[in-house]
């Protein structure tokens, strides 16, 4: 009798999917970050004020 595992094929689509959707934000982020470079400062300005 032979095992057949069908399992693989959706964990490596939903792997895949994962890897392609965090690249995909991960850009978007970098791209808000360079757009919008004064919200960086005034995070700093804020832990700088907590500490």
């Amino acid at each position: 009798m032979k095992t057949y595992t069908a399992k693989t094929a959706p964990s490596k689509l939903v792997a895949k999917f994962d890897q392609q959707l965090m690249d995909l934000l991960m850009e978007d982020l970098k791209a808000f970050r360079a757009k919008n470079n004064n919200i960086r400062k005034v995070g700093e300005q804020q832990q700088l004020i907590a500490a």
